[in-house]
């Protein structure tokens, strides 16, 4: 079978592989569709491992596909069904995964395509605890969404910042894969949003998709239209992820006892940080990394209702680069989604 796999820093190519055989007790064989792209494949394929791994490596953190064959002890699963797939080797066992908390599992054997074999594959043997159904109406394109795009959403927005309807947010980077969805979830519930893009092209498309206020942070300071649009109150909640360049700008436009949710440092990873106005304004900064299986599953019913994922450009799999290259270049709106 083909296989996209990463020989070195930018050195990805298509190869013939063994097929992986049948599944044995509690696994699941699975051909893949569609594989979404996410930050973290950029920065495999830069070289860019916290920690050891063994190359060739397959590719993929992201995807969908369908049931081929099921082994024995495995209820719930049938050939032919939609499913995505968790994107970490969790252990099953420690007590975060016995409680649904399953991206503090104590036990990760690490994330797939970075530091194990990824979803970039035409066929993979899963244990059948890390694989979801996908509803009926959720086509493959979408569905390879849920796993990190909507389920990291889902769980920064409601499981840490615990967003509430009709309260104010600032979405950065609006135009990106979890940006687009994080205005959607919070226009869902009736918020008012307030979005960064880099071009007023972009931000055209974020206003379509609910933002009420769009802001170009290349034109303007961000946090000083923050501030005069809501007359220097402050929004509740920062939807932050780009790190180090926007950080003391989002603790600005927080209101008293705002709350910042982070799970991105694109532009570097280290800050400086007021600690005074920390205290202060009584702020509260919830770390948010991956998600649960839950979120997951809340991510694929809200596909189901009609919350469609946007979706920037479709590629086949001899074109993964050209996907990577377009992710790295910021020039994309929404995802790029890889289909096999």
């Amino acid at each position: 079978m083909r296989a996209l796999r990463l020989h070195g820093d930018r050195d990805l190519r298509i190869d013939d592989i063994e097929s992986p055989g049948q599944p044995g007790p509690g696994e699941v064989l699975i051909r893949v569709r569609a594989v979404g792209l996410n930050h973290i494949d950029v920065w495999g394929y830069r070289g860019m491992a916290f920690a050891k791994r063994k190359l060739p490596l397959a590719v993929g953190a992201e995807a969908s596909g369908e049931i081929v064959a099921t082994g024995a002890d495995v209820p719930g699963f049938t050939p032919g069904q939609k499913v995505v797939m968790y994107g970490a080797m969790t252990c099953g066992e420690c007590r975060a995964c016995r409680e649904g908390r399953d991206n503090l599992c104590e036990n990760v054997g690490g994330i797939m395509g970075f530091h194990l074999d990824g979803f970039a594959r035409e066929e993979i043997i899963m244990p059948a605890r890390l694989v979801i159904p996908v509803p009926d109406a959720v086509p493959f394109e979408d569905a390879a969404c849920a796993p990190i795009a909507f389920g990291t959403v889902q769980h920064m927005l409601f499981d840490n910042a615990k967003l509430e309807p009709g309260e104010s947010i600032l979405v950065h980077a609006g135009g990106s894969g979890i940006g687009t969805a994080a205005i959607k979830m919070a226009k869902a519930i009736g918020c008012t949003i307030y979005a960064t893009v880099g071009d007023d092209e972009k931000g055209a498309k974020a206003r379509e998709l609910g933002a009420d206020h769009v802001i170009n942070y290349r034109e303007e300071r961000f946090e000083g239209e923050v501030r005069r649009l809501t007359k220097r109150k402050g929004v509740d909640v920062v939807f932050e992820h780009v790190g180090a360049d926007t950080w003391n700008g989002s603790l600005l436009c927080l209101k008293r006892g705002g709350r910042l949710v982070t799970c991105g440092s694109t532009s570097g990873v280290s800050t400086q940080m007021n600690l005074m106005q920390l205290f202060q304004q009584q702020y509260r900064i919830f770390g948010s990394f991956g998600c649960s299986m839950r979120n997951i599953r809340d991510s694929l019913d809200k596909m189901a209702g009609g919350m469609t994922p946007v979706i920037d450009t479709v590629f086949p799999l001899e074109e993964f680069t050209q996907g990577l290259d377009r992710l790295e270049s910021r020039k994309v709106f929404g995802k790029i989604i890889v289909t096999l």
